[in-house]
């Protein structure tokens, strides 16, 4: 099996971030009454770009981690009177930066396959 180009790889990951973080930003609005439930949120979107330059051979070189990206508790802002940190609007705003998120991730992996099949005269 053939490894997927660079291109093609990085939508597909930025892809599945923004996914994740809808993931994310559904349960906090599921727990929204929930008593001390705290909000969270994923790190921003980093691309591997190992398969560019230097690559990791072992988990702990360079300090970083593998894997899908952290989860990052949001600071609350007024906390409701029973403990929880959800603020439903700010997790639509989240919400609407997830989904342009993945739909510019869809677009560019979309464009990319639609280069490599004109290049090979797919089209």
């Amino acid at each position: 099996m053939t490894e997927m180009p660079a291109l093609l790889d990085l939508a597909a990951s930025a892809a599945r971030h923004a996914a994740a973080r809808q993931s994310m930003i559904a349960t906090n609005v599921a727990n929204a009454d929930t008593p001390g439930y705290r909000a969270f949120d994923l790190e921003p979107f980093s691309p591997d770009l190992g398969a560019v330059g230097m690559r990791r051979t072992h988990p702990g070189h360079l300090g970083a981690e593998d894997g899908p990206a952290r989860r990052v508790a949001l600071d609350a802002v007024a906390n409701d009177p029973n403990g929880n940190g959800v603020t439903l609007e700010d997790q639509i705003l989240r919400g609407v930066d997830a989904q342009r998120a993945h739909g510019r991730a869809v677009t560019v992996y979309s464009t990319a396959l639609d280069m490599l099949r004109a290049g090979l005269g797919r089209r």
